[in-house]
């Protein structure tokens, strides 16, 4: 797929590790921001869609707004309001994640993704690619 190709090309164009303190450095976010938002739509919605095929269920809602949301992890099935599990962050930072270029306790501890709920840690499913 195009977008998740152009996105890499992106964070390897950066070649180093992400530092503890910054999981995502400014570059790489001013860098993301400004890809066509075409691309970081696509990119982020067909991740989210990958991640809910891996892990099919209704327990955790992951959202990466304003681009996408999805519904993933098998476990209690809810019917109506917010999901038991809910992880929240920036598109920059789930194109991270998704790439490999940021480990999720990284993330977490940097406190640039939100994850509540007992099923919420995704870290056994990310990288995507």
């Amino acid at each position: 797929m195009a977008a998740v190709r152009e996105v890499r090309a992106l964070f390897a164009s950066f070649g180093s590790e992400p530092s503890e303190a910054i999981p995502v450095p400014a570059e790489i976010e001013r860098a993301f921001a400004a890809l066509p938002r075409s691309v970081r739509a696509t990119f982020v919605r067909f991740t989210l869609e990958e991640l809910a095929t891996l892990a099919p269920g209704n327990s955790v809602e992951v959202r990466v707004p304003p681009l996408g949301v999805t519904q993933c992890v098998a476990g209690p099935r809810h019917t109506r309001g917010t999901p038991p599990s809910v992880v929240e962050t920036s598109p920059a930072v789930w194109a991270a994640l998704v790439l490999g270029a940021c480990p999720w306790e990284r993330a977490v501890a940097a406190g640039v993704l939100d994850a509540s709920g007992e099923r919420s840690n995704l870290s056994g499913l990310l990288p995507l690619f």
